[in-house]
């Protein structure tokens, strides 16, 4: 199977569609909120996936990378939800209560525009709009946009919903219980709460059914690795997390509640390094999800405004001592608040 970095990245709407097929196919409803016992697979995304989430979201179907670390009977046992590091005071915890005390503006729509360089260099655009009632609604420009939000092609599925409910619950709530749901949402095989035994079960399974699914679309079948434990289930975590919090940002950043969350949410993650710094002549944060993280191709870069939280960019930068660095890449986001209807006449 070729690297996913060597792969042109769909749309956003293609992704999710084929997100969707896949568990379908897998014979899995596609939630973001697995039973006690978890039966679901999603791996760790490679610098690459995640640039191509900082565009679309993209993701990879192979098995988690690297060999199991030593453990001790400690390390082996099944994690337990809830197990998250406390949100310390940082930048970002600074900038989420800024964002909330701002409150939320006008309009009942959030906009999303993404802009980035196709592999051939031509400019390429995507519209994302997230409602406040929970819409998703795609466009590679604002007529079709517009087109998708006229028929009400809604394409949130339950992973958004649960992952915006994270987002939200962690801006007002409870933070620890926000990080297990957005963890959660990625419909990971983490095995919170069972034995080792029950966890290695379900991590087997889930790989089974990524074996059945790569033979069925004629694929090699990557080759099984034992369930993560100690330092490298910890990387996981981050990774997922890193992953679908900013998915979140990329589609939700105009909606006050998701933004002040994800913010709170990033937070959390010990590997991530917050900076002040100045672009184009503004003041800004850079979150730099170290290579730990995100399969040690690379890393990835997260710019946001430093007054609003906004997002302005997605990076990846490559590691130059990896066998296969990532390929460098760039998005650049603009967000703004708009009202569905306007949407819908193409007024955006």
């Amino acid at each position: 199977m070729k690297k996913l970095r060597d792969v042109h990245s769909p749309s956003s709407e293609a992704y999710d569609r084929a997100r969707g097929a896949l568990h379908s196919a897998m014979g899995e409803q596609m939630t973001t909120v697995p039973p006690p016992r978890r039966r679901r697979s999603w791996p760790r995304l490679s610098v690459a996936a995640l640039g191509a989430a900082a565009v679309v979201t993209a993701v990879v179907i192979g098995t988690t990378g690297g060999g199991a670390p030593a453990t001790t009977p400690a390390d082996s046992a099944a994690p337990e939800a809830g197990a998250a590091p406390q949100v310390v005071e940082s930048p970002l915890v600074e900038l989420a209560s800024a964002v909330q005390a701002a409150g939320q503006l006008p309009g009942d729509s959030s906009l999303v525009v993404k802009r980035w360089a196709a592999p051939d260099g031509s400019p390429s655009v995507h519209y994302t709009v997230y409602t406040d009632q929970g819409q998703m609604f795609y466009g590679d420009s604002p007529q079709s946009l517009a087109e998708g939000a006229r028929r009400n092609d809604d394409q949130a599925q339950e992973h958004h919903r649960k992952a915006m409910d994270a987002a939200r619950l962690a801006a007002t709530g409870d933070v620890e219980k926000a990080r297990d749901d957005m963890l959660a949402s990625t419909g990971a095989p983490f095995g919170f709460g069972t034995t080792p035994e029950e966890a290695d079960k379900a991590w087997q399974e889930s790989y089974e059914r990524r074996a059945a699914e790569f033979r069925r679309l004629g694929k090699e079948v990557p080759p099984f690795k034992p369930r993560p434990t100690g330092k490298e289930f910890e990387d996981l975590l981050n990774n997922q997390l890193w992953a679908s919090t900013t998915s979140a940002l990329f589609s939700g950043a105009s909606n006050a509640d998701v933004r002040a969350g994800v913010l709170k949410l990033l937070a959390t993650i010990g590997d991530v390094k917050v900076e002040k710094a100045e672009a184009g002549g503004r003041q800004v944060l850079t979150l730099t999800g170290s290579p730990a993280i995100h399969g040690g191709d690379g890393h990835a870069v997260l710019t946001v405004s430093a007054e609003t939280g906004l997002p302005i960019s997605s990076e990846i930068v490559p590691n130059p001592l990896s066998p296969e660095p990532s390929k460098a890449a760039i998005v650049r986001y603009e967000s703004s608040r708009v009202t569905l209807d306007d949407v819908k006449a193409g007024r955006i």
